[in-house]
């Protein structure tokens, strides 16, 4: 069995990688990183992708790379959720105005309605409200 995350460069997406790591050690299970191939992404990207497999090693986890280049995103994390090995669906999603809301995020709002399994979603840390 594994945790899938969907990763992009973003805060987002950096909450989501810490997310999937705890509850793949949580659940002691292997964890897939669906984003971009090494040297494909950002510099950005490839750092953060580097970090989360160490950080993954680090807690027992095995984390692997699922290359998500030249797909739809939202698509290639559904269909990863009807694979029997994956249990787990971690995105991260950005917070929103009160419109912003109605209209959370095409690729977000596709995995969570349509996803074979269970789908957390997670939030970049922003601080204290002022």
């Amino acid at each position: 069995m594994s945790v899938a995350v969907g990763y992009v460069a973003s805060q987002e997406g950096r909450a989501a990688l810490s997310a999937a790591i705890e509850e793949a050690a949580l659940r002691r299970t292997a964890l897939q990183i669906m984003g971009p191939v090494a040297g494909e992404g950002s510099a950005e990207a490839d750092s953060d992708i580097r970090h989360a497999i160490a950080a993954a090693a680090a807690a027992g986890v095995e984390a692997s790379l699922r290359p998500t280049e030249g797909t739809d995103a939202a698509e290639f994390m559904i269909d990863a959720s009807y694979e029997e090995d994956v249990e787990l669906i971690v995105i991260g999603v950005r917070r929103r105005s009160p419109v912003g809301k109605l209209f959370l995020g095409s690729t977000a709002q596709r995995v969570i309605l349509e996803a074979g399994c269970p789908v957390t979603a997670v939030k970049a840390d922003v601080g204290p409200r002022s």
